[in-house]
């Protein structure tokens, strides 16, 4: 028997976006002070009734899967022969060592093999995102290579 524990919740009182702790500003709207604390009785996540079965290594049984070239030689390499269709990649690293770059450079290449692209981005917005698309990617059928990037993005006013 799981005990219930207690969660909050904050929603903007202005467009009713949820946020899982306060703010002084709205994520969504932008609007100041406006998030409010709602309590949330819950258990956390429900769980599996059954776990799944412990296999050994050897008796898991793989599929080879076509990989497709990232458009450069060394990153194939790095990434065992290419990219497996459907896989994840995370790339990190230190602030400016080029991830953007060479994933947006990557993009690229995918796309001009006929590929469609889905850039996701935690820290850029679309318009930062395209215009390094702009600066380092030769050639990026714009259609072809879609982005999702972070909504906060800087006016100059």
């Amino acid at each position: 028997m799981s005990a219930k524990r207690r969660r909050s919740r904050f929603t903007c009182t202005a467009c009713g976006a949820e946020a899982p702790k306060w703010a002084g500003r709205c994520p969504e709207c932008g609007e100041w002070n406006t998030l409010v604390e709602e309590i949330v009785e819950g258990t956390g996540f429900p769980r599996s009734k059954t776990a799944a079965p412990v296999e050994a290594l050897t008796d898991v049984a793989t599929i080879e899967t076509a990989r497709m070239s990232a458009g450069s030689g060394e990153l194939d390499r790095l990434l065992g022969g290419g990219i497996v269709p459907g896989g994840l990649y995370l790339v990190g690293g230190e602030p400016g060592v080029g991830k953007s770059t060479l994933l947006l450079q990557m993009a690229g290449e995918l796309a001009a093999a006929g590929r469609t692209v889905l850039y996701l981005a935690g820290e850029e917005s679309p318009a930062q995102i395209k215009l390094r698309a702009d600066d380092h990617v030769a050639a990026h059928p714009s259609k072809a290579i879609e982005v999702h990037g972070s909504h906060h993005t800087r006016s100059s006013k």
